[in-house]
């Protein structure tokens, strides 16, 4: 892989003697004065103790960044990961969580800063924020009003994804629906791909929003109603579904599945685990005739970190181009940095399920927030649909 280095540099000070000093004129004339030495070329602010505490996602960091960053800095960094936005939640609720930076969804974000639990961030120490897209940096305001607490790490897509070869098979004279969507929430198809796999995410508020968009009810309704009227349509295809995954990548990698409700750079991953793998099957994300769930992963600086001005170097070495690239290059996720385009390799560039057109963006359905109330019915809802009950 290549290597991204961000130079974490600041121009130095010449600091130089002044004037003579008077002496007697029986006295020796004074040596010439001798300019000082340069001063050491400042870094970032750090903190005392050169560590970093993170917690993220799994399979959600190009191979060499932290190692880089280590080497750039000298700080430590411990990387733990969560597999749902649920899991990070709890650990946040329960204070004292112990990491410096958490990626929380936007889903989660909203209540999580009304929560208290993350701190502002000193713009003044991350000056690679100019490379920040604008119009994400809008997006993100509807969880983190005038972008005081969060940077996004990484947006994209909830959506089918499938392998065509497996799914062509099990369908044999049915032809491909025109909405994607048709694929896992329809009889007509779940009950034949249920021979090849069919995979749900494990986690209540990716499902049950994307269950309300097919039915033609808001994806982010904070009404229980709603989501009793998703679980209703979701019991019809229950008995087809063969997998809850919180290893969505490997799972359809590994032919697990053949068609899942996932995320679109997990996807794409997928697909490129597969052929290192030795697979011939093609593996794709699909771009549903009604649109897609578009999703925000965010950096946030917890309340109560220990190094949060180790937090805000880091932070400064994402937003960096090449950070960016290797992100879209390696992750296959957008991340919204506007500088890192030019050094995306031309095939990602163009695949439209990284960057995505615009004509395409504006079905996609934006990301909202529910009510603690509202989320604990659609876990209770979700729950009762994964176990049958």
């Amino acid at each position: 892989m290549k290597k991204h280095v961000l130079v974490l540099a600041m121009s130095a000070m010449l600091l130089a003697a002044c004037g003579k000093k008077e002496e007697p004129v029986a006295a020796p004339a004074a040596p010439a004065p001798v300019a000082a030495a340069p001063a050491a070329p400042a870094g970032p602010v750090l903190d005392d103790e050169k560590v970093l505490n993170i917690y993220n996602w799994p399979d959600y960091i190009p191979e060499n960044m932290i190692a880089e960053f280590e080497k750039a800095t000298g700080i430590k960094v411990n990387y733990d990961t969560f597999e749902t936005n649920e899991a990070l939640n709890a650990k946040l609720v329960a204070g004292n969580t112990g990491y410096d930076i958490v990626v929380p969804g936007t889903v989660f974000a909203k209540p999580q800063i009304e929560a208290g639990f993350f701190q502002p961030l000193d713009k003044s120490k991350i000056p690679n924020y100019a490379n920040l897209d604008p119009s994400v940096m809008q997006v993100l305001t509807k969880a983190d009003p005038d972008n005081k607490h969060l940077v996004p790490w990484a947006w994209s897509f909830t959506t089918v994804g499938i392998n065509k070869t497996k799914v062509a098979k099990a369908l044999g004279n049915t032809p491909m629906p025109e909405n994607a969507w048709d694929l896992v929430f329809k009889p007509e198809y779940t009950s034949k791909l249920k021979s090849c796999g069919i995979a749900y995410l494990d986690s209540p508020t990716e499902i049950i929003p994307v269950a309300l968009h097919y039915i033609g009810k808001d994806a982010y309704s904070n009404d229980p109603a709603d989501y009793k009227a998703a679980t209703e349509m979701l019991a019809k295809v229950r008995k087809d579904i063969r997998l809850f995954s919180s290893t969505m990548i490997d799972d359809i990698a590994g032919g697990k599945a053949c068609v899942a409700i996932g995320w679109a750079g997990d996807v794409n991953i997928a697909a490129g685990r597969a052929q290192e793998n030795g697979s011939k099957d093609e593996i794709e994300a699909l771009l549903p005739s009604t649109g897609a769930l578009s999703f925000f992963d965010t950096m946030a600086v917890t309340k109560d970190a220990k190094h949060p001005n180790n937090a805000h170097a880091f932070i400064n070495f994402f937003l960096s181009p090449e950070s960016g690239a290797a992100m879209a290059n390696e992750m296959n996720y957008n991340s919204g940095n506007k500088a890192a385009v030019a050094k995306v390799d031309p095939a990602i560039a163009g695949n439209k399920t990284i960057f995505v057109e615009d004509a395409y963006i504006s079905k996609m359905i934006p990301p909202s927030s529910f009510t603690n109330e509202a989320r604990e019915a659609m876990a209770t809802a979700y729950n009762a649909f994964k176990t049958g009950r």
